[in-house]
C-alpha cells in the first residue's frame, strides 16, 4: 500500500490545524507557503475533508478553515480513510491460498491500527521539525 500526495499533503493539511487549534482559522494559502505546496492542489483535498465534517470553512477576510473537533479526537487514520479510501495491501480473494490470505489482512490491521491510534495532537506534538520522520514499529 502507498499513500499517495492526497493523503500526505491531506494529513499536512490536518497536523497544521491541530498545531494552530484554538487560536482561529488559517488560510489554505498560509499552510501551502509554510510547506511550499500548491494551493490549488490544497483546495481540492479540503473539500472531501470538510465533507467528513473534519474540518470547517470560516469565510470573510480572516476566514480559513479549523478542525471541527479537538485534534485528540481526530486520527490519522481518519484522514487517510477520507483521502485514500479503505486501507488494503492488496485485495483479498477468497480463494487465495489461506496462510497468504491471513497475511495480507494481518498486514491490513497492522497498517490500521497504527493509523486509528495517532492522533493529530500526536502528529501535532512530533517536535523535531520533520513530519516524515514520525517513526512507526509494525
Amino acid at each position: 500500500m502507498k499513500i499517495s500526495t492526497k493523503g500526505r499533503y491531506g494529513l499536512t493539511i490536518m497536523i497544521e490545524l491541530a498545531k494552530k487549534y484554538g487560536e482561529g482559522p488559517i488560510s489554505l494559502k498560509t499552510i501551502a507557503q509554510t510547506h511550499n505546496l500548491s494551493e490549488h492542489y490544497l483546495e481540492q483535498l479540503i473539500s472531501p475533508l470538510r465533507n467528513a465534517r473534519l474540518v470547517k470553512s470560516i469565510r470573510g477576510a480572516y476566514g480559513g478553515y479549523i478542525l471541527a473537533d479537538e485534534p485528540v479526537r481526530i486520527t490519522a487514520g481518519d484522514v487517510i480513510s477520507v483521502l485514500e479510501g479503505p486501507i488494503s495491501p492488496v485485495e483479498v480473494l477468497e480463494d487465495e491460498e489461506p496462510a497468504k490470505r491471513e497475511l495480507w489482512i494481518r498486514i491490513r490491521d497492522a497498517v490500521k491500527e497504527v493509523l486509528d491510534s495517532t492522533t493529530l495532537e500526536d502528529l501535532a506534538n512530533h517536535t523535531d521539525g520533520n513530519e516524515d520522520s514520525y517513526m512507526f514499529y509494525i
